[in-house]
């Protein structure tokens, strides 16, 4: 018995083995955690954290949007709730963007409002109070004392307040400025202020009568990125660029999509973020196909492409990175031709991020190389106007998407696009990706699928600053070239 078991213990550390031993087994073999060798190599590529956003930024945000409001207003931001996954389980807290853009403060169950006093405009915070017990379960809270100390407001007050300090607040207020639908609370209060009839209103004019969505005037500011802003963006699409190149070297025949995204996600955590900005899609062959597919639970086999959209999140700014390839390490001459028209296209369209060119003129670039590069090959058999045609034209049947979308504190990050119904032109500090597919599902009934092509799907996606010196790749330490993936693919990490 005992020499049996120290059988299994020998070939188990590669001691017997015909195989060849990777230096990552030999790593196993010697006490080391291959996570601590894989990561530890990966994290070493990865520059220092930027600095935290300052309170004085902050300000400038607060003030920039104060200065558009009335002295008789009343600003009121509310982060969505805690949501309940299961019984007494919830789902993680991510406070709401606007609350992160303009003070930093996460806690939940906060709200924050502005209000003029006559002579200044008076930022406040309604937080938890501190509570030893309920800390003691669910972490330490900063308080009304904790939050008056070193963040961008005037006045904090508890959550037990709330009620009465707002409702005093709307009846001085001619019009609240807040997103109807977020807090409950908040809505009956500000319904109650402006159906109340009261001696006070009559006499004195006393009470709001109208509400407005900020979000708008927010949005806009939020389009246009600071310094210090760029610089969170550019270290987590640092990260998530080399969590990507961790999954393409994890790579290998019979692998699991949520192998590979255990991987990827991993990282994320292990280089310091909050996780995910939002779900991530890993599917191979056929369910590469598919837009947002997240099951993530398939099996990848031989001669298929896989293709991952992933992307981390750091002090609430998202990166979103796309990037497909062969899990076997070698592209076929058929899927050669549709990665390189994609990355053609691609590189075209981040080509049109410049300043002054209209938003959507990296769309229309990706399209006409698209359109160009599928007449050639025979899938489209129109000519090239008939082609690009949003309605009838054979493009749409394998590209089926914008080619992007702002990002920043949302992965889809707010902006409006066609302000005036006019395409917005681009301005330095905006950020979008830039993410043109092919995609053949052999498995659609409302398409011819070309069987050369069938159930390859691509799709290469970047995250770009609009800089006076042209575009600016955030995620340009993450591999896209054919030469490059076939470098790398399932090769240990240097």
């Amino acid at each position: 018995m005992k020499n049996w078991k120290l059988l299994l213990v020998k070939v188990a550390f590669g001691l017997i083995n015909h195989q060849k031993i990777t230096p990552n087994m030999q790593r196993l073999k010697m006490g080391w955690p291959l996570a601590n060798t894989m990561f530890e190599a990966a994290l070493a590529r990865i520059g220092d954290e930027p600095e935290a956003i300052s309170i004085a930024e902050y300000r400038s945000r607060q003030n920039r949007l104060l200065s558009q409001l009335r002295p008789d207003d009343l600003l009121i931001v509310c982060p969505n709730p805690e949501s309940t996954r299961s019984n007494d389980v919830h789902y993680p807290f991510r406070t709401s963007s606007d609350m992160l853009y303009l003070s930093g403060w996460k806690d939940p169950e906060s709200i924050m409002t502005a209000h003029h006093d006559g002579t200044s405009w008076i930022v406040t915070l309604f937080v938890q109070p501190k509570d030893t017990l309920k800390e003691i379960w669910e972490g330490r809270r900063e308080g009304v004392d904790g939050a008056l100390n070193g963040w961008a407001i005037d006045a904090a007050h508890s959550v037990e307040e709330m009620s009465t300090i707002i409702t005093e607040m709307i009846g001085d207020a001619n019009r609240v400025l807040v997103r109807s639908g977020i807090n409950s609370n908040i809505d009956s209060m500000v319904k109650d202020g402006i159906e109340k009839r009261d001696r006070a209103r009559q006499q004195f004019g006393n009470g709001p009568i109208s509400i407005e969505d900020p979000s708008a005037k927010i949005a806009e500011l939020r389009l246009r990125k600071s310094a210090a802003e760029i610089a969170q963006m550019r270290h987590v699409s640092q990260i998530s660029s080399v969590a990507h190149e961790i999954s393409m070297r994890h790579s290998a025949v019979g692998r699991k999509e949520y192998q590979l995204q255990s991987v990827i996600e991993g990282f994320f955590s292990y280089a310091g973020t909050s996780g995910w900005a939002y779900p991530s899609i890993v599917g191979c062959g056929d369910n590469a196909t598919i837009l947002h597919y997240t099951v993530n639970d398939d099996t990848c086999e031989d001669g298929e492409i896989i293709l991952i959209d992933a992307g981390a999140e750091y002090n609430g700014y998202a990166a979103d990175i796309t990037r497909s390839w062969p899990i076997n390490g070698k592209f076929t001459e058929a899927q050669k031709e549709i990665y390189q028209l994609v990355l053609d296209a691609q590189l075209a369209a981040i080509d049109e991020c410049r300043v002054g060119r209209p938003y959507n003129a990296p769309h229309e670039a990706a399209r006409r190389v698209l359109a160009e590069g599928l007449i050639e090959l025979g899938v489209i058999t129109q000519e090239l106007d008939e082609a690009l045609d949003i309605e009838e034209g054979q493009l749409r049947r394998w590209y089926m998407h914008n080619t992007g979308h702002w990002i920043g504190l949302d992965v889809h990050d707010v902006g409006i696009y066609k302000p005036n119904g006019e395409p917005r032109l681009l301005e330095e500090g905006m950020c979008l990706t830039v993410e043109p597919g092919l995609y053949f599902g052999a498995w659609r009934p409302d398409v011819d699928c070309p069987e050369r092509y069938a159930n390859i799907g691509i799709r290469i996606e970047d995250d770009i600053l609009v800089t006076f010196n042209g575009p600016d790749v955030l995620t340009k330490d993450c591999p896209k070239t054919i030469s490059d993936l076939e470098a790398i693919i399932g090769k240990d990490f240097q």
